[in-house]
Protein backbone atom coordinates (compact mmCIF):
# COMPACT_ATOMS: atom_id res chain seq x y z
CA UNK A 1 0.00 0.00 0.00
CA UNK A 2 0.96 3.62 -0.54
CA UNK A 3 0.35 5.96 2.39
CA UNK A 4 0.39 9.70 1.71
CA UNK A 5 0.62 12.16 4.59
CA UNK A 6 0.06 15.90 4.54
CA UNK A 7 2.45 17.82 6.79
CA UNK A 8 0.76 20.74 8.58
CA UNK A 9 -1.62 19.62 11.35
CA UNK A 10 -0.97 16.01 10.37
CA UNK A 11 2.74 15.49 11.12
CA UNK A 12 3.45 18.92 12.63
CA UNK A 13 1.13 21.12 14.67
CA UNK A 14 0.80 24.55 13.04
CA UNK A 15 -1.17 27.70 13.89
CA UNK A 16 -1.54 30.71 11.60
CA UNK A 17 -2.64 32.86 14.54
CA UNK A 18 0.93 32.63 15.87
CA UNK A 19 2.11 34.15 12.58
CA UNK A 20 -0.41 36.97 12.79
CA UNK A 21 0.54 37.60 16.43
CA UNK A 22 4.19 38.16 15.51
CA UNK A 23 3.25 40.41 12.59
CA UNK A 24 0.91 42.36 14.86
CA UNK A 25 3.70 42.95 17.40
CA UNK A 26 6.22 43.95 14.73
CA UNK A 27 3.90 46.22 12.72
CA UNK A 28 1.84 47.71 15.54
CA UNK A 29 -1.35 46.71 13.71
CA UNK A 30 -4.14 45.27 15.91
CA UNK A 31 -4.32 41.48 15.79
CA UNK A 32 -8.05 41.64 15.05
CA UNK A 33 -7.26 43.78 11.99
CA UNK A 34 -4.81 41.17 10.65
CA UNK A 35 -7.15 38.26 11.34
CA UNK A 36 -9.85 40.06 9.37
CA UNK A 37 -7.60 40.80 6.38
CA UNK A 38 -5.43 37.69 6.17
CA UNK A 39 -6.67 35.17 3.64
CA UNK A 40 -5.22 32.27 1.70
CA UNK A 41 -6.13 33.70 -1.68
CA UNK A 42 -4.53 33.86 -5.11
CA UNK A 43 -1.19 35.22 -3.87
CA UNK A 44 -0.96 32.40 -1.33
CA UNK A 45 -1.66 29.79 -4.02
CA UNK A 46 0.81 31.34 -6.48
CA UNK A 47 3.53 31.18 -3.83
CA UNK A 48 2.82 27.54 -3.04
CA UNK A 49 3.13 26.71 -6.77
CA UNK A 50 6.43 28.56 -6.99
CA UNK A 51 5.01 31.13 -9.42
CA UNK A 52 6.18 34.14 -7.37
CA UNK A 53 9.25 34.69 -5.20
CA UNK A 54 9.32 34.82 -1.42
CA UNK A 55 9.93 38.57 -1.60
CA UNK A 56 6.97 39.12 -3.94
CA UNK A 57 4.79 37.02 -1.68
CA UNK A 58 5.81 39.01 1.40
CA UNK A 59 5.25 42.34 -0.36
CA UNK A 60 1.83 41.42 -1.72
CA UNK A 61 0.60 39.84 1.50
CA UNK A 62 1.70 42.87 3.53
CA UNK A 63 -0.10 45.08 1.01
CA UNK A 64 -3.30 43.02 1.38
CA UNK A 65 -3.12 43.30 5.16
CA UNK A 66 -2.18 46.99 5.12
CA UNK A 67 1.03 46.60 7.15
CA UNK A 68 4.68 47.50 6.64
CA UNK A 69 7.26 44.83 7.46
CA UNK A 70 10.79 44.20 6.29
CA UNK A 71 11.33 40.85 4.58
CA UNK A 72 13.24 39.69 7.67
CA UNK A 73 10.31 40.63 9.93
CA UNK A 74 7.84 38.95 7.59
CA UNK A 75 9.95 35.78 7.57
CA UNK A 76 10.27 35.74 11.36
CA UNK A 77 6.50 35.73 11.65
CA UNK A 78 6.04 33.22 8.86
CA UNK A 79 8.29 30.65 10.55
CA UNK A 80 6.45 30.99 13.86
CA UNK A 81 3.61 28.92 12.38
CA UNK A 82 5.31 25.72 13.57
CA UNK A 83 4.40 24.50 17.07
CA UNK A 84 5.92 21.03 17.25
CA UNK A 85 6.11 17.53 15.86
CA UNK A 86 3.33 15.00 16.41
CA UNK A 87 5.29 11.97 17.71
CA UNK A 88 2.32 9.60 17.37
CA UNK A 89 2.12 10.41 13.65
CA UNK A 90 5.84 9.79 13.18
CA UNK A 91 5.44 6.47 14.99
CA UNK A 92 2.70 5.48 12.54
CA UNK A 93 4.93 6.34 9.57
CA UNK A 94 7.78 4.31 11.02
CA UNK A 95 5.55 1.30 11.68
CA UNK A 96 4.11 1.38 8.17
CA UNK A 97 7.56 1.41 6.59
CA UNK A 98 8.76 -1.40 8.83
CA UNK A 99 5.87 -3.50 7.56
CA UNK A 100 6.85 -2.90 3.94
CA UNK A 101 4.46 -0.14 2.93
CA UNK A 102 5.47 2.92 0.94
CA UNK A 103 5.21 6.13 2.98
CA UNK A 104 5.39 9.59 1.39
CA UNK A 105 4.63 13.19 2.31
CA UNK A 106 2.58 15.52 0.06
CA UNK A 107 2.51 19.12 1.26
CA UNK A 108 1.44 22.51 0.00
CA UNK A 109 4.48 24.48 1.11
CA UNK A 110 6.98 27.15 0.11
CA UNK A 111 10.70 27.97 0.13
CA UNK A 112 10.49 29.96 3.36
CA UNK A 113 9.14 26.96 5.24
CA UNK A 114 11.65 24.68 3.50
CA UNK A 115 14.36 26.64 5.27
CA UNK A 116 12.79 25.73 8.59
CA UNK A 117 11.08 22.36 9.02
CA UNK A 118 13.75 20.00 7.60
CA UNK A 119 16.24 21.35 10.13
CA UNK A 120 13.88 21.52 13.10
CA UNK A 121 11.93 18.33 12.37
CA UNK A 122 14.36 15.87 10.70
CA UNK A 123 12.16 12.97 11.82
CA UNK A 124 9.84 13.65 8.89
CA UNK A 125 12.46 13.00 6.21
CA UNK A 126 13.91 10.15 8.24
CA UNK A 127 10.58 8.31 8.21
CA UNK A 128 9.42 9.05 4.66
CA UNK A 129 10.37 7.26 1.44
CA UNK A 130 9.77 10.44 -0.58
CA UNK A 131 8.58 14.01 -0.06
CA UNK A 132 6.46 15.84 -2.64
CA UNK A 133 6.20 19.61 -2.24
CA UNK A 134 3.85 21.90 -4.13
CA UNK A 135 6.39 24.62 -4.80
CA UNK A 136 8.78 22.15 -6.42
CA UNK A 137 6.03 20.54 -8.50
CA UNK A 138 4.33 23.73 -9.72
CA UNK A 139 0.92 22.49 -8.56
CA UNK A 140 -0.90 22.23 -5.27
CA UNK A 141 -3.65 20.35 -3.50
CA UNK A 142 -6.58 20.07 -4.17
CA UNK A 143 -5.65 20.04 -7.88
CA UNK A 144 -6.18 16.47 -9.15
CA UNK A 145 -2.91 16.61 -11.12
CA UNK A 146 -0.75 16.67 -8.00
CA UNK A 147 -2.35 13.50 -6.64
CA UNK A 148 -1.98 11.80 -10.02
CA UNK A 149 1.66 12.87 -10.15
CA UNK A 150 2.37 11.12 -6.85
CA UNK A 151 0.52 7.97 -7.93
CA UNK A 152 2.43 7.87 -11.22
CA UNK A 153 5.81 8.48 -9.57
CA UNK A 154 5.17 5.87 -6.90
CA UNK A 155 3.65 3.30 -9.25
CA UNK A 156 0.47 2.74 -7.26
CA UNK A 157 -3.18 2.77 -8.26
CA UNK A 158 -5.61 5.06 -6.43
CA UNK A 159 -7.30 2.00 -4.92
CA UNK A 160 -3.97 0.98 -3.36
CA UNK A 161 -3.49 4.36 -1.68
CA UNK A 162 -4.48 5.98 1.62
CA UNK A 163 -4.22 9.76 2.09
CA UNK A 164 -4.34 11.81 5.31
CA UNK A 165 -4.98 15.57 5.29
CA UNK A 166 -6.50 18.16 7.61
CA UNK A 167 -8.29 20.09 4.81
CA UNK A 168 -11.67 18.72 3.70
CA UNK A 169 -11.27 20.11 0.18
CA UNK A 170 -8.05 18.12 -0.28
CA UNK A 171 -9.62 14.97 1.15
CA UNK A 172 -12.60 15.30 -1.21
CA UNK A 173 -10.33 15.82 -4.22
CA UNK A 174 -8.34 12.68 -3.41
CA UNK A 175 -11.53 10.69 -2.81
CA UNK A 176 -12.82 11.74 -6.23
CA UNK A 177 -9.81 9.98 -7.78
CA UNK A 178 -10.57 6.77 -5.90
CA UNK A 179 -8.02 7.26 -3.13
CA UNK A 180 -9.07 6.29 0.39
CA UNK A 181 -8.84 9.73 2.01
CA UNK A 182 -9.04 10.41 5.74
CA UNK A 183 -9.74 13.84 7.24
CA UNK A 184 -7.38 14.52 10.14
CA UNK A 185 -9.31 16.46 12.78
CA UNK A 186 -6.83 16.32 15.68
CA UNK A 187 -3.57 14.76 16.85
CA UNK A 188 -5.32 11.48 17.68
CA UNK A 189 -6.86 10.85 14.24
CA UNK A 190 -3.92 8.77 13.02
CA UNK A 191 -3.49 6.68 16.19
CA UNK A 192 -7.26 6.08 16.30
CA UNK A 193 -7.36 5.07 12.64
CA UNK A 194 -4.59 2.54 12.97
CA UNK A 195 -5.72 1.16 16.31
CA UNK A 196 -8.97 0.20 14.60
CA UNK A 197 -7.26 -0.89 11.39
CA UNK A 198 -4.39 -3.26 11.97
CA UNK A 199 -1.36 -2.33 9.87
CA UNK A 200 -0.75 -5.29 7.56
Amino acid sequence: MLYIFDMGNVLIDIDFKRVLGVWSNLSGAPLAHLIERFKMGEVFEQHERGEISDEQFAEQLCHEMGIALSFEQFSAGWQSIFIGLRPDAIAVMKSLREQGHRVVVLSNTNRLHLEHWPTHYPEIEQNADAIYLSQELGMRKPEPAIFQHVLDKEGFKAQETVFFDDVAENVNAASALGIQAILVVDSQTLPRHFSGNQIT
